[in-house]
């Protein structure tokens, strides 16, 4: 999908499309004051935000420990522990086809596991089961395709949106995921089987940002059938090579940061859902213990 720069001044009436069970979970409340998109615009959201009949490719790849805990901004965030000195960077490719008030949207979320502020850090546990309160993910790259969502997540939720290409289809059995340059150069691309193991997720989850210097902590909620496919020997083995290229990393400005974090070839899980609903609520205030870092 082209990035888009321009919005309406209305909101897109389109909550009859939220009729799913899973939307009855959550109170709608209307923001009491507007968000300024800019000197012309402001509209008065709806939250949570509400994501229907979502198509997503999910990647989890293993890196090295030592560079994901530099990427994080505070040391009381730390990684989850995998084996072999390594972590785990995770990519989360959405298409939004409804979106509550606002046009449809590409997206992908650039995660790394974490534990905040973790008396012991256990190593592995915490992606695999659903008992560790201070688990969480922090983001560190988020194109999308709608200049307004990338305010909206810049400004409210201290999210590193930037407008840019991204586009998601189907080839070869495979759902693939490529975010551009301006310029129309391919910095990330993701390949993920649109079968395999079917698996029911329904989680919440936390995002862990950072906007003006306070910490924000949001909970996140999603359900849908999943193909999920393992790779539990990465577990064991580094350096493994995979049996086609499920992830390309190019060499422009916005792969910097995922050069640096030493990325695996192999995927660890591979993870295609379709119709997948979901749910973002407004922020909070985290404090950690201590001085902040930067």
């Amino acid at each position: 999908m082209k990035p888009t720069f321009e919005y309406p001044a209305a909101l897109l009436e389109n909550e009859a499309r939220f009729q799913d069970p899973f939307f009855r979970r959550f109170r709608l409340e209307k923001a009491l004051l507007p968000f300024q998109l800019d000197d012309n615009i402001s509209k008065r959201y709806w939250f949570p935000i509400f994501y229907a009949d979502v198509t997503c490719a999910m990647g989890i790849f293993m890196c090295d420990y030592r560079k994901a805990q530099a990427v994080l901004p505070h040391p009381s965030l730390k990684p989850v522990r995998m084996t072999r000195g390594r972590a785990l960077v995770l990519f989360s490719c959405y298409e939004y086809k409804n979106v509550m008030n606002v046009q449809p949207y590409n997206e992908i979320a650039m995660t790394i596991p974490v534990m905040a502020d973790p008396t012991i850090n256990v190593p592995v546990l915490p992606m695999v089961t659903p008992f560790f309160r201070k688990f969480g993910y922090y983001v560190f790259g988020m194109p999308v395709t709608s200049k307004e969502n990338q305010l909206r997540g810049n400004r409210i939720w201290g999210l590193p949106k930037v407008t840019q290409e991204v586009e998601l289809f189907q080839r070869d059995g495979d759902c693939v995921a490529v975010a551009r340059e301006e310029s129309g150069v391919p910095y990330l691309e993701l390949r993920v089987p649109t079968q395999g193991s079917l698996r029911e997720f329904d989680v919440t989850a936390r995002l862990y940002s950072q906007l003006d210097g306070t910490f924000l902590r949001s909970e996140t909620c999603f359900k849908g059938s999943f193909r999920v496919t393992k790779h539990l020997q990465c577990l064991a083995r580094k350096g493994l090579k995979p049996d086609q290229p499920y992830l390309k990393v190019g060499n422009t400005h916005s792969a910097e940061i995922l050069r640096s974090l030493d990325i695996e070839e192999h995927p660890f899980q591979l993870r295609y859902a379709e119709h997948m609903n979901s749910a973002l609520e407004l922020p909070k205030p985290h404090e950690f213990p201590g001085r902040r870092r930067g």
